[in-house]
């Protein structure tokens, strides 16, 4: 674990070893000595601070990663500054898993949730196969949502019945980076779309910024009652929800509230999604648990597509195994397959009959 507070390492061991699966095997109080630990001591998982002196925590993941296998898991904790928040979205852009935020302040409710969110990562990441971040671990096997197909039966790829005039995404962890590719194969798109990436509040301002720089899109963090234009990415500002209205220009997004497991909620992102667009598409790309089943049968009721990116590329398999094995899913493609085909169908000389490209 690498912190430059002494009191965070300490409160981070006793988070760490509350249980018997994992032990601490060294702590570094900046990015120049994690390198130099991780090399020597070849942990399965680090907890990496953001912001420290001599060597921050994005310039000590680049260097760890960079170095010979078998690599660990980076997971951030991170701070709820500025700087603090954009270099976390760029880590999870280069190759971490995940993050953890805290405040500067370490309020009791502040270590409750830090306590309560890195030990259930830790211990997602520690049950994994030979401890590699980037093999999915599939879920137990859903109930099929009413409505939709017998679980685990094939896939049957669906097309629009006319030119999509909106896309709708569910993306979690690996989500940062992944999401740069599917836009740039995305490119250019003939119609709204919007995205639910799970993340606390704050963060989602960093990755459109960082989306829009890696891309040269229109990637900007949603507002209550903003446009939808083609062409546009629109990210759900982060610990709340939105949904999808119609309105005489076309779209726009409604911020909202819901209960749910995880925020922003695909599942209600594609239900509202499902009932006010005409011709809508919905993805599911990498993730845990099961956001956008529930959303997505909504679209196959509809008989319209719901699109999810192939377990196997994931770094985290659930979200769209969780689909398939629902039989929610109707094509599972790469991130890069799943762009392709979306240019297709948004582009305004798409007709159903239109002979669909190999894009897997």
């Amino acid at each position: 674990m690498v912190d430059d507070s002494t009191f965070m390492r300490m409160v981070l061991r006793r988070i760490i070893e509350a249980g018997s699966e994992l032990t601490v095997v060294g702590e570094a109080r900046n990015g120049r000595e994690a390198v130099a630990l991780a090399r020597d001591l070849k942990p399965d998982i680090i907890t990496m601070d953001v912001e420290m002196p001599e060597l921050d925590g994005l310039a000590a993941m680049k260097q760890i990663l960079a170095g010979p296998p078998p690599k660990p898991i980076m997971i951030m904790v991170s701070g709820h500054t500025q700087r603090g928040t954009e270099t976390t979205i760029k880590a999870l852009s280069l190759g971490a898993v995940d993050f953890v935020s805290k405040s500067s302040s370490f309020a009791a409710q502040d270590l409750g949730h830090v306590d309560s969110e890195l030990s259930e990562k830790l211990r997602y990441w520690a049950r994994q196969p030979g401890g590699a971040a980037t093999r999915p671990q599939a879920p137990a096997t859903p109930r099929a949502p009413a409505g939709a197909a017998p679980v685990g039966s094939p896939l049957q790829p669906q097309s629009p019945r006319g030119k999509v005039d909106l896309v709708v995404v569910a993306s979690s962890t690996g989500g940062p980076q992944i999401l740069a590719d599917f836009l740039r194969s995305s490119s250019p798109l003939g119609a709204p779309m919007v995205i639910a990436q799970h993340m606390p509040a704050q963060f989602t301002a960093s990755l459109a910024t960082l989306l829009r720089g890696e891309t040269g899109l229109d990637v900007r963090e949603g507002a209550h009652r903003m446009t939808l234009p083609a062409g546009s990415v629109t990210i759900i500002p982060g610990g709340g929800d939105a949904i999808v209205a119609s309105v005489a220009a076309g779209y726009e997004l409604r911020l909202t509230t819901h209960e749910a497991l995880v925020h922003p909620s695909a599942d209600l992102l594609f239900e509202t999604a499902a009932m006010v667009a005409r011709h809508p598409v919905a993805v599911i790309l990498t993730g845990m648990g099961s956001d956008g089943t529930k959303g997505g049968a909504q679209f196959l009721r509809r008989h319209l597509p719901v699109l999810v990116q192939d377990p196997k590329t994931c770094v985290v398999g659930g979200m769209p195994s969780a689909a398939i094995e629902a039989g929610v899913a109707t094509e599972s493609l790469t991130p890069a397959g799943i762009g392709r085909k979306l240019v297709l169908w948004t582009s305004p000389s798409y007709t159903p009959r239109a002979k669909m490209a190999e894009t897997q």
